[in-house]
C-alpha cells in the first residue's frame, strides 16, 4: 500500500507540473515548473512594470485569501493581462514557493499621425482610428486601424491606397505612430448596366437608384463611388419601385462588379427578372372579430379591383385598416393581408384579414440617441404611449414619420422585453443631424430682373421641431424682408400653425408702370383631414401702397387715369381666407403619377379698407405615356368679385401673363386701357396699361421627358407643350367718366388721354393660346426652366414674349 501510495503522489506531482507548463507554455518561456496547487496569491511576485502597478498585475490572478492558485486560475489571468494591450509579453516561472510574473509593457503611443493623405483630412483619419495619444501601442490595434483607413478610402472610390505604419521611437518608452498613405486614383462607377429590363428603361432605373455614374459633373458629388453598402441599399430601392410598378415577381437575379482599368473605375452589372405585371383582382376583407364589420374596414382600404397592383398602397391599406379597427375598441387586433396570384389572368386578389393579436403591452418608450431634439418631439410622432398595446403597424408608421422630419441622420425602433412576459419596451434610436442653414440666394427672371436673397433658417428651432426662418432680398426691381414661424403641433394637436411678416417694394418696370410698398402678416393653420386631403385656414392683414411720379411716366410712356385715381391711396386688407388641397402625386418634388387639386377662397372686408370673395382653383394631373415620356394636363380658374356695395379695386383684380399661357409678358393678356397708350393723339398700345380682369381660365397640356444622351444627375428634361386660357370683365374704379368707356379698340376716340380723365377699356375674353418648347434644368444651384413660345391667338393690344426664362439658386 505504502508504494502504491508513493506511486500516485509522484504522480500527481508530475500532472501538476505538465499542467502549469502548458499553461506558461502559451504565456512566454517558462523558466521553471511551478507547483500551482501550493500557491496562493499573497506569494506573487511581478517583474519588468514600469508604468503599471504591481497589484493592479497581481488582480487579475486574484482568489480568496489563503486560497490555492489553480491552473485553470493562472490561465484566466494570463488571458486578462493579454487582454488589456498594456503588455507585448507576459512570462510566469517558478523561484522558490513564489510565482513570479515578469511582464514586458506596450510602448506608450506618443502622438498619431497621417502622411501623404490629400482627400481625406487628418481630422476624419484621427476619429476612424482606435490607436490614441497616450494609450498602449498595440500592434492588433494598428493592424485594424490599417484597415479602417484602407475601407474608408475605399468608400471614397480609391481601391488603389496603400497604408503602412511605422513608429519612430522618443525614448522612455514613447514612440510615435505614423500611418503613411499613398492614396491612389479615384476609381468609380464608369458605368451602370441593366440586363433583363423590358418594361423600364435603363435611363428611369438609373433614376431609382442612389449610386450614379463618373462624369464631368463627379466634382460636385460624392456618389459615383463604388460603395457596397450604397448598392445593397440600392437593389432595395429598385425592388420597391418594380412592386409600385406591380411587378411582384420582380427579382435581382444578381449584381456584379466588375474592375475597368480602361475606363478607370467600376462597372456594375444589374441582371433582372421583371416577371409580368399584375393588376388587382378581387379585394376582401375577413373578420375574425365578431364586433368588427368587414365593410367598415374596406372603405379604408387604398387598393381597387383593377388597379395595377401597388405593394406600397396594400401597406398604406393595412395601416389605415389596423387604425379603424383599433378604434372599435380592440387594440391588440391585426390585419395581415395575404396575396393570392393568378398568372393566367396576371391578377393578385387581396384579403385583408382582421385577428386578435396576442397581448402585449408597452411598458415604457426609450428615447436613446438625442443629443439636441427633446424627447417630447420625438414622442409626439406615435400615435401609442407607455401602457398601450403594442401595435407594429403603429410603430412602423412612426418611424417613417421620424425619418421625414429631416432632423435626424438615421431612426431605429427596436424592441427589448419588459419586467413581465406581455411588457416590451420601445427603443428608439436616433442620431441627430444638423438642421439649419445659411443660404445666399440668386435668381433671374424677365419680370423681376436679376434678384439676390440671404436667409438664415432652421426646421428644429432649439430642438423643440419649430421651423424658423429670416431673409432679406435686393434686386434690381425689388427689395424685402420677411419673417416665418410654423409650430408643427400647435397645442399638442397634429396641426400645423404659424404666421408670416413681410414688407416689400418693388420698382415700375415696362410691366407695371407704378412702385409699390406692401407691408403685412399672415396668421395660417394646417390641418391633415386625412393623407391626402389638407385644410388650410389663414388671415391676412396687410397695407399696399402704389405710386406713379413723373419719372415714370417719362420712363414707360403715358399712365391709366385709372390707376392715378388710386396713386399714394393707400388701402388696408384684412381678409380671412381657406385652401383645400387633395394630393395624390407620386413625389411632391418630380411627380410623374397621379394628381393635385386645390381650391382657394379669400374674404375680404373684416375691417380694412377693400371688400372681395376671391376664388380660384388649380388642378394638374400626370401621367406615364410610354417609358419616361410624362404627360402633364393643368386646368385652372378664378373669380374675384366685391360685396357689400363697395367699388372692386383695380389692384385686386387678376394680373395674368405667362403663368396663365406662355408666349406672352407678364401682365401681358386682359383688359388694357389703350388710352394711357396715346400721347398728343398719337397711340402705341405695346404701351398701354394692364388694370387687371376678375374672371380667368386656361389650360395647359405638357409632354416632358428626359435627354437620355446627358448624364442622368445632370437633371435635364424637355418638354413641349399648348397652352390656352383668357382673362377678362374688368371691374375697377368707376369714379372717371364711364361715358367715356368702351369695350375695344374700334370704340376709342382718337386722341383720348388721360389728361381728360378719359378711360379706354378694352376688354375680351377672346381664347388666348400658344405653343412652344422648353428645357427644365433641376441643376444643383436651384430649379431652373427656359420657356419658348409662338402666340398663336391674342388681341392687337396683348403683350407677347417669345422667350421666359426663371430660376434661382443657393450656393
Amino acid at each position: 500500500m505504502a508504494g502504491s501510495f508513493r506511486f500516485v503522489s509522484k504522480l500527481a506531482s508530475v500532472a501538476s507540473v505538465v499542467a502549469l507548463m502548458a499553461v506558461a507554455g502559451v504565456a512566454g518561456t517558462v523558466v521553471a515548473p511551478v507547483a500551482a496547487v501550493a500557491q496562493t496569491a499573497s506569494s506573487i511576485v511581478v517583474e519588468g512594470n514600469q508604468r503599471v502597478d504591481a497589484e493592479t498585475i497581481r488582480s487579475y490572478f486574484a482568489s480568496k485569501p489563503g486560497e490555492a492558485l489553480t491552473p485553470a486560475k493562472i490561465d484566466e489571468g494570463l488571458k486578462a493581462l493579454y487582454a488589456t494591450g498594456l503588455f507585448s509579453d507576459v512570462n510566469v516561472s517558478r523561484s522558490g514557493n513564489r510565482l513570479v510574473v515578469r511582464v514586458t509593457e506596450n510602448e506608450v503611443i506618443n502622438r498619431v499621425a497621417f502622411e501623404g493623405n490629400r482627400k481625406i483630412k487628418d481630422e476624419q483619419l484621427a476619429s476612424e482610428v482606435q490607436s490614441k495619444a497616450r494609450a498602449p501601442f498595440s500592434k492588433t490595434t494598428v493592424q485594424a486601424d490599417t484597415q479602417r483607413i484602407i475601407e474608408l478610402y475605399r468608400r471614397s472610390g480609391r481601391y488603389d491606397v496603400k497604408v503602412v505604419p511605422k513608429t519612430i521611437e522618443r525614448g522612455q518608452g514613447r514612440v510615435d505612430l505614423v500611418f503613411e498613405i499613398t492614396e491612389g486614383e479615384k476609381l468609380g462607377v464608369a458605368g451602370i448596366v441593366f440586363v433583363g429590363n423590358k418594361a423600364f428603361s435603363e435611363y428611369k432605373l438609373k433614376e431609382e437608384l442612389t449610386t450614379t455614374e463618373t462624369n464631368w459633373l463627379s466634382w460636385i458629388k460624392n456618389t459615383d463611388v463604388y460603395d457596397v453598402d450604397r448598392i445593397n441599399s440600392d437593389q432595395e430601392l429598385l425592388r420597391r419601385f418594380y412592386l409600385r410598378h406591380g411587378y411582384a415577381d420582380f427579382r435581382i437575379v444578381s449584381v456584379t462588379a466588375d474592375l475597368d482599368r480602361g475606363k478607370n473605375g467600376f462597372v456594375l452589372t444589374y441582371v433582372i427578372d421583371e416577371g409580368p405585371q399584375y393588376r388587382v383582382g378581387t379585394v376582401d376583407v375577413v373578420s375574425n372579430i365578431k364586433d368588427v364589420d368587414p365593410a367598415r374596414i374596406r372603405a379604408a382600404l387604398r387598393v381597387q379591383k383593377g388597379q395595377v397592383y401597388n405593394a406600397e398602397l396594400v401597406e398604406k391599406s393595412v395601416e389605415n385598416a389596423t387604425i379603424e379597427v383599433s378604434k372599435s375598441g380592440y387594440a391588440f387586433a391585426q390585419v395581415r393581408p395575404r396575396g393570392d396570384r393568378d398568372v393566367q389572368t396576371r391578377t393578385i386578389s387581396l384579403v385583408f384579414a382582421v385577428e386578435e393579436g396576442p397581448r402585449v403591452y408597452i411598458e415604457r418608450i426609450e428615447i436613446r440617441g438625442n443629443t439636441r431634439t427633446r424627447d417630447w418631439v420625438i414622442r409626439r410622432e406615435f400615435d401609442l404611449a407607455e401602457g398601450d398595446a403594442y401595435n407594429r403597424v403603429l410603430i412602423d408608421r412612426a418611424e417613417r414619420r421620424l425619418r421625414n422630419l429631416g432632423y435626424f441622420k438615421d431612426v431605429k425602433i427596436t424592441t427589448e422585453p419588459g419586467t413581465a412576459p406581455d411588457r416590451v419596451i420601445l427603443v428608439v434610436q436616433v442620431e441627430d443631424q444638423p438642421t439649419g442653414e445659411f443660404s445666399i440666394s440668386g435668381g433671374y427672371s424677365t419680370a423681376d430682373g436679376f434678384i439676390g436673397e440671404v436667409a438664415v433658417s432652421e426646421k428644429n428651432f432649439l430642438g423643440r421641431g419649430q421651423y424658423v426662418r429670416l431673409a432679406g432680398s435686393l434686386g434690381e426691381n425689388a427689395q424685402g424682408i420677411d419673417f416665418n414661424f410654423t409650430e408643427p403641433y400647435f397645442l399638442d394637436y397634429r396641426v400645423a400653425a404659424g404666421f408670416d411678416l413681410y414688407y416689400k417694394e418693388t420698382q415700375a418696370t415696362s410691366y407695371s408702370p407704378y412702385d409699390t410698398t406692401t407691408g403685412g402678416g399672415t396668421l395660417r393653420v394646417a390641418l391633415p383631414l386625412t393623407d391626402e386631403l389638407t385644410l388650410g385656414l389663414r388671415y391676412s392683414l396687410y397695407q399696399k401702397e402704389i405710386s406713379i411720379d413723373e419719372e415714370d411716366i417719362q420712363d414707360y410712356g403715358n399712365v391709366s387715369w385709372a390707376l392715378l385715381e388710386v396713386n399714394n391711396d393707400p388701402a388696408i386688407t384684412s381678409a380671412v381666407g381657406y385652401t383645400l388641397s387633395y394630393n395624390m402625386l407620386d413625389n411632391n418634388t418630380d411627380p410623374t403619377n397621379g394628381y393635385l387639386i386645390e381650391f382657394k377662397q379669400d374674404l375680404a372686408g373684416l375691417g380694412g379698407d377693400v371688400n372681395y370673395i376671391r376664388s380660384t382653383f388649380d388642378s394638374r394631373f400626370y401621367f406615364p405615356v410610354y417609358g419616361d415620356v410624362v404627360l402633364m394636363l393643368r386646368g385652372q380658374a378664378g373669380n374675384v368679385t366685391s360685396w357689400g356695395g363697395e367699388d372692386l379695386r383695380i389692384l385686386d383684380n387678376f394680373f395674368k401673363g405667362p403663368d396663365l399661357v406662355r408666349g406672352f409678358e407678364p401682365n401681358g393678356i386682359g383688359p388694357r386701357d389703350l388710352a394711357s397708350g396715346c400721347v398728343n393723339g398719337v397711340c402705341d398700345y405695346s404701351d398701354a396699361d394692364a388694370i387687371g380682369g376678375t374672371l380667368y381660365w386656361g389650360t395647359t397640356a405638357e409632354l416632358q421627358f428626359p435627354l437620355t444622351f446627358m448624364p442622368k444627375e445632370l437633371g435635364l428634361r424637355a418638354a413641349v407643350f399648348a397652352d390656352a386660357g383668357s382673362l377678362w370683365d374688368y371691374q375697377g374704379a368707376t369714379t372717371f367718366d364711364a361715358a367715356t368707356t368702351a369695350q375695344n379698340e374700334a370704340d376709342c376716340p382718337a386722341g383720348s388721354s388721360n389728361a381728360t380723365g378719359a378711360v379706354c377699356v378694352a376688354d375680351s375674353d377672346l381664347i388666348r393660346s400658344s405653343v412652344g418648347v422648353s428645357l427644365i434644368w433641376k441643376s444643383p444651384f436651384g430649379p431652373l426652366r427656359f420657356d419658348y413660345a409662338w402666340a398663336l391667338t391674342k388681341e392687337d393690344y396683348d403683350q407677347t414674349q417669345a422667350f421666359r426664362f426663371s430660376g434661382g439658386t443657393r450656393f
